[in-house]
């Protein structure tokens, strides 16, 4: 049987060559995973229970590849993105689903998140305004139309009010073009229905030692008088409260307001601010939040100050967080979640059929994939412009390699030395 174990020993160091062989022609092949050739020996059956038992060579059990982590190496392409943990990114070829580890990803032409091979990246969408819609996943699709301009609902700003500010005696009536009519000052940027910017003016006016008085313009429009108009404070001061009237602040001995205790509205009436109709909706009402505003024995300063419209904006850039949320960046300074990655998990990896193309498939052995969010049980998290390298160690493949040779060579040379033996036997 000599001649037998020397083949077997042949066939197993061949099999051994090629998966080495292939290991190091894909060294620089992104989210490639190393294989291992496995083999086992073949034992003789003996008859008579003989104790004396010699293998009769070996075989080929199974070609394994091993899922550890690669290198993450970054990347300028905002949509690459690399696994840190155990998922796989889920794609579809028109429906057939795959895995892979490569996340070398652009859009195609209808917007579409896929690979270089065209499959589609599936993930979760995400509504209108943002949110992630936790369904079943599906092909990732990236708006690039303008964002829709989007009025003022919300403005809110907190302020210190200077509590050693004196009250003016005799009182002085309030006149925005008249510096000397209020003590401080401040503004910020609302938008109407069409995104049009306009400047919301507060001037704050002491009258009394924990009061004050509150008047906004839009625009800097005021009467002659310098009376605002076009500009309405709803507050619980006045049931019909008229354009131009004062919003009245209070504060207790601690300098914390004590009224308004919420915010209030205010209306803006662009039709009496400008003749100039802006084809906007002529009539802006937002919620407008003084209530975090102090009066301590400080300088007047501004703490904080937001609102919530915006103008339109262009899709400018995009940017992929390590929960697998996609944001879209806008030339209006918005940032808008579009959708967000999923990736699948499995609990033998091994039993994954490979496909080619950096893509495997589920099989019977590999378990039903477990579908989730990144950062999700140990699916890992992810990194943008970054890619996972092959995790193969390719110094250790050129050890392979040459051990390989020299089993090969002694394979070769035991068929050789029987070879001998029975030309001995020939010449007897």
């Amino acid at each position: 049987m000599g001649f037998q174990h020397g083949l077997s020993g042949l066939k197993a160091a061949t099999a051994k060559l090629d998966v080495t062989g292939n290991n190091i022609a894909n060294a620089n092949t992104v989210g490639f995973k190393q294989s291992q050739a496995q083999f086992a020996d073949v034992y003789a059956s003996t008859v008579g229970g003989s104790k004396v038992q010699i293998g009769i060579g070996a075989q080929t059990l199974a070609v394994a590849q091993q899922f550890n982590q690669g290198n993450v190496t970054s990347t300028d392409n905002p949509l690459d993105v690399a696994i840190a943990g155990n998922g796989f990114f889920r794609m579809s070829n028109n429906g057939a689903i795959s895995y892979t580890r490569n996340g070398q990803f652009h859009l195609d032409k209808d917007g579409f998140l896929v690979n270089a091979s065209d499959y589609n990246v599936t993930g979760f969408a995400a509504d209108a305004t943002g949110t992630i819609i936790p369904n079943v996943p599906v092909n990732l699709r990236l708006p690039t139309s303008d964002l829709t301009p989007k009025p003022t609902a919300n403005f809110a700003t907190g302020v210190n009010l200077d509590a050693r500010t004196e009250v003016p005696s005799p009182p002085v009536a309030f006149d925005a073009t008249n510096l000397d009519s209020y003590a401080h000052s401040t503004s910020g940027e609302i938008f109407d229905s069409l995104g049009n910017s306009h400047i919301l003016n507060l001037y704050f006016q002491k009258t009394a030692p924990t009061e004050w008085s509150v008047f906004a313009t839009v625009d800097g429009a005021a009467d002659n008088s310098g009376k605002p108009i076009g500009v309405t404070l709803d507050s619980n001061n006045s049931s019909n409260p008229d354009p131009g009237d004062p919003l009245k602040l209070t504060f207790d001995s601690g300098g914390i307001m004590t009224n308004p205790m919420g915010p209030i509205d205010i209306t803006v009436d662009f039709q009496t601010i400008d003749s100039v109709k802006w084809g906007a909706i002529p009539d802006l009402t937002f919620s407008f939040d003084l209530t975090r505003s102090t009066q301590f024995g400080n300088k007047f300063g501004v703490n904080m100050m937001n609102q919530d419209g915006f103008t339109s904006g262009r899709l400018a850039g995009y940017s992929i967080s390590d929960n697998g949320e996609i944001r879209g960046s806008y030339t209006n300074g918005v940032t808008r979640t579009l959708g967000q990655l999923a990736l699948a998990g499995f609990s033998n990896p091994n039993g994954l059929k490979p496909m080619g193309n950096n893509q495997w498939a589920e099989t019977a052995e590999s378990g039903l994939p477990l579908v989730g969010a990144p950062e999700t049980g140990v699916l890992g998290s992810l990194q943008s412009s970054a890619v996972e390298e092959s995790n193969i160690d390719l110094t250790s493949e050129l050890v392979n390699l040459i051990m390989t040779q020299r089993v090969y060579q002694a394979n070769a040379k035991t068929i050789q030395t029987q070879d001998a033996v029975m030309q001995s036997i020939m010449n007897i």
